[in-house]
Order: C-alpha cells, then sequence, then structure tokens
C-alpha cells in the first residue's frame, strides 16, 4: 500500500508541471474580431502620424501585443472621447482605449482591464505668466481659469480644484493646450505622461505649476460582463512578467521624440549633387551583375530625397576628391562611410551620426605570426595597408608609425593587397569587414579587440543649409525604425558574396 501511495504521489508530481503550464497558457480567442474605439488625438497614447498619417502609440503598441498572445484582430474605430465613453456602455465597441483613467464611478458603467501604466495629473501653465507659482496660488486667484475636456477625470480635478465656474470645457485635448498657448484659458490639466510630450513640442513656451494633484492608474474599458476583460488581464501579466510592457514604455516614454513628428522642410524638388565612391561595401558598390549603383548609403539618401523633396544626383568620385571637394563646394554633400572627427568638422559640416562603427584589424587567416595587437605592434617588419586621408590610415599611424602604413589608392586595393601578401594587415570598419570577410571565405580574421569606435554621417560644405533639413529627416528615420530597417537590409540580410567578381 506504501509503495502505491509513493507511486501515486510520484505520477501526481510529474503530472501537476504539465497542468500548471496548461493553466498558464492565455486563452485562443480563435482570430475573432475586436472593436476598439480609439480618438487619436492624445499624444503618446494614441494619435495621428502628421506627415504619414500613419495612427500610431503607446496603446496602439499594446494592444498589437494582446492580439498576438490572445489570437484575435484589432479593428480600430475612430471615434471621440465622449462617443467611447457613452458607446462602451452600450456595447458599440468591444473595447476602447484613450489614456482612461480607471475610476469607481467608471467602473459602475463599464468594466476595466487590470491598470497598465500610471500617471499623475498636473497643472500646466505658460512659461512667461508670473502670476502664480503654486497650486494654492492658482486656487486663490477667481480670475484664473482652467482649459479641460468634459467627461475626463482632468475635468473632475479641476472642478474639485477650482470649482465648474472657472472651467472653460474644449471639444479636445489638442484644442484645449492650443488655448493655453493662445491665452484663452490660464492653464491645463494634464497627465505627467502627455506633458512632457507636448512641452517638448512647445520647447519653452510651458511649465508646471507645484506638485502633482493625484495619480491615477489607466486600463481598457469594455462594456459591462465582456468575456475580454480576463484574456486581456492575462495576456497583460505576461507582458508585464516578460518586460515587453516595459520596453513599449521605454519607446513611447523616454525614447520618443515628439518632435519627430513636425513636418519636414520641403527642400521643393531642387536637384543635391552628392560625391559618391561606390567602392565601400556594403555602404556603397557597383553590382557585379547589373553594374547598378547601390548600398546603404543610396537607401538612406534616397530615403531622404524623399522625405525632403529633393532630387539627389550622385556624382562618382575619389575618396580624394570628395574631401577635397566638399569644403570648397564641388558637390553638395557626399557619402562614403566618413567617420565623425573634430578635425573634419573644421572644414566641413556633418550630419547627425547615421551608424556607429568600430574599426578593427584585419589579416590573414594562415599569419600565425601575431595574435594580438600587441604582437603586430611590436614587430617591426609588420606593415598595414590604408587609404590616405581615412580614419582608418590615422588609426594604422597611431598605431605602428607612418613608416609601416602602406598608402593605396582605393580601400578595395588595400584588401587585394592583404590577400596577395603585399601588407599584414589592414584596418577597416566591423561592418564592411563582415562583407570582406564573407567574400573571401576562409582567407581573413580579426586581430584582438576593436581599435576604435566611430560615428559615421553625410558630409556638406561649411554652412550648408541642407545639413538642419537632412538632421530632422534623420532624426525621424531613426524614430520609426527606418534607420533600422535599412541596418538590417544591408548589414544583415544582405549577402556579399552575391559581388564576388568570380560569380
Amino acid at each position: 500500500m506504501r509503495m502505491r501511495t509513493l507511486f501515486a504521489l510520484l505520477l501526481l508530481a510529474l503530472v501537476l508541471p504539465g497542468v500548471a503550464g496548461a493553466q498558464d497558457a492565455l486563452p485562443d480567442l480563435e482570430g475573432r474580431e475586436v472593436t476598439i474605439g480609439m480618438e487619436n488625438a492624445y499624444l503618446p497614447f494614441q494619435f495621428t502620424h502628421p506627415v504619414t498619417n500613419e495612427v500610431m502609440g503607446y496603446e496602439y503598441d499594446v494592444i498589437a501585443e494582446l492580439a498576438e498572445r490572445l489570437n484575435f484582430v484589432p479593428v480600430f474605430v475612430n471615434t471621440s472621447w465622449d462617443a467611447q465613453l457613452a458607446g462602451i456602455q452600450v456595447g458599440e465597441f468591444d473595447m476602447t482605449a484613450n489614456g482612461i483613467t480607471i475610476s469607481p464611478e467608471r467602473d459602475e458603467v463599464m468594466d476595466f482591464s487590470d491598470g497598465y501604466i500610471e500617471i499623475q495629473q498636473i497643472i500646466i501653465a505658460r512659461a512667461d505668466d508670473d502670476r502664480f507659482d503654486t497650486v494654492e496660488d492658482f486656487v486663490a486667484d477667481d480670475s484664473l481659469t482652467i482649459g479641460t475636456q468634459p467627461g475626463t477625470t482632468n475635468y473632475d480635478t479641476a472642478a474639485g480644484l477650482i470649482g465648474e465656474e472657472r472651467i472653460v470645457a474644449f471639444e479636445t485635448f489638442g484644442v484645449t493646450v492650443q488655448a493655453l498657448l493662445n491665452g484663452d484659458v490660464d492653464a491645463v490639466i494634464m497627465d505627467n505622461i502627455a506633458s512632457a510630450g507636448i512641452m517638448d513640442v512647445n520647447a519653452g513656451e510651458l511649465k508646471i505649476v507645484g506638485d502633482p494633484l493625484t495619480s491615477d492608474a489607466l486600463g481598457f474599458a469594455f462594456p459591462t460582463g465582456s468575456d475580454l476583460v480576463e484574456p486581456v488581464n492575462a495576456a497583460l501579466d505576461e507582458l508585464r512578467e516578460n518586460g515587453v510592457l516595459d520596453e513599449i514604455y521605454e519607446k513611447w516614454f523616454v525614447e520618443f521624440d515628439p518632435t519627430t513628428l513636425e513636418a519636414l522642410p520641403d527642400l521643393g524638388g531642387r536637384e543635391v549633387s552628392i560625391a559618391m565612391e561606390n567602392l565601400y561595401l556594403p555602404f556603397q558598390f557597383m553590382d557585379t551583375a547589373t553594374g547598378e549603383a547601390m548600398g546603404y548609403e543610396y537607401d538612406l539618401i534616397n530615403e531622404l530625397g524623399e522625405r525632403l523633396n529633393f532630387v539627389p544626383v550622385f556624382v562618382n568620385s575619389s575618396w580624394d576628391a570628395q574631401l577635397a571637394g566638399i569644403p570648397a563646394g564641388e558637390f553638395d554633400a557626399a557619402a562614403n562611410g566618413i567617420s565623425i572627427t573634430p578635425e573634419r568638422a573644421e572644414v566641413m559640416d556633418f550630419s547627425e551620426p547615421y551608424v556607429q562603427t568600430d574599426q578593427l584589424l584585419i589579416a590573414r587567416a594562415d599569419d600565425t605570426s601575431f595574435d594580438s595587437l600587441e604582437d603586430f605592434a611590436a614587430d617591426e617588419s609588420l606593415r598595414i595597408g590604408s587609404q590616405p586621408g581615412t580614419t582608418n590610415y590615422d588609426t594604422a599611424v597611431g598605431l605602428v608609425g607612418a613608416d609601416r602604413v602602406q598608402a593605396y589608392e582605393t580601400f578595395g586595393v588595400a584588401v587585394q593587397a592583404l590577400l596577395n601578401g603585399d601588407v599584414d594587415a589592414v584596418i577597416m570598419d566591423n561592418i564592411s569587414s563582415a562583407g570582406i570577410m564573407s567574400v573571401n571565405a576562409g582567407q581573413l580574421r580579426i586581430v584582438g579587440e576593436p581599435l576604435a569606435s566611430d560615428p559615421m554621417g553625410l558630409i556638406f560644405p561649411p554652412g550648408s543649409d541642407l545639413v538642419e533639413p537632412v538632421n530632422a529627416a534623420l532624426a525621424q528615420m531613426r524614430w520609426d525604425g527606418t534607420l533600422d530597417e535599412l541596418f538590417q537590409t544591408w548589414f544583415v540580410d544582405f549577402d556579399p558574396t552575391t559581388q564576388d567578381p568570380a560569380n
């Protein structure tokens, strides 16, 4: 009997983990459509991009994660704040989101998910308004008014603070903020997260008054008795536990720059001459099959041209001619994996960096005469091949001295000299080295740790009017993921062996 009981306990121990795992599995909503009311006017929770007209924001990303985990199809319905709160009560929508505060009064007429973020309500005023410095000062002056949106907890907080007779109601959150900027009201109440975005967009024009007024949890709203509440809460728990909610928060409330939403400058279709050498795989090169110029920087510049409305006119030019021609205004811009350095910045202007690279020492795989940078530097018989005027060349000189650096006209010739045994190493960036090593599989190796880390940018003649527009477009591309997509295309997915001249 004791053995039978022991066996049963052992079997139960083996089965229970599987049962627990099955219980932990999220519900499967089997691809059903879920209608979701969204106002798209509450930056950065949900909004419409002013340039692309794409809807986006924190709540869109959270809902996308919920839909993927629970297997439902979100059907977004654009609707006003009032229509959301009224519609959810009568089942017009399956769910609604709009930075909705969970409150006892609302909980009586609708169901809520668990809170997915905690916010504080604060008073915002114009920066140049010196009539009050504290919440108490504001309340005591009967002439001061607050602008807010009816039906919101901001409205309720304002009414509790100063009474409804001193509130000016506006239909949308954005109109309320504009009324403050115009001087039609003296303050608005908003949450601390949305206020950060608004104050960035209107830099120097607004200020926070006093301490936070309240602290509130936000949640998704559902019709009373909805069968979606439990699955959504389970999925939110998973997002919270695995750090995805934190990642989405980081994206929208830390990394997001609302100034990238401003309309980019329009360059009116003007032609912009851009010098390219086409010898730096995969930044820029000639496709060996088609003879077409292509690469990371071509795609980058074409994207800039589309966003800023200019026509790139690519001019094939050597490295030396680029660096000499740009300060003289021979080209409007140049690209060639150009490292941003203080010395160059004295004679030309740079864009913000669009990629960061590490410089590496590359040697032949079968050369066993050195295994570290220190070994290489110590052996005075060893030489580095490099292209003059590059940061690679400067790094080589710093490592072994100018007398041990062999100059070559182009990057490709320096690599070929290494393969031929004419030099013992080259210095190149980690990105292009990956391509070169793939093309010459098994023939090259990396020696030691990176020598330096360099940001790369486009170059312009001093005082160029292109720098500011290009930087604005790069900021937008960085935020909306385009720079990441280009990096993925050319430095992860691209197979450089397709450019083997032997093919």
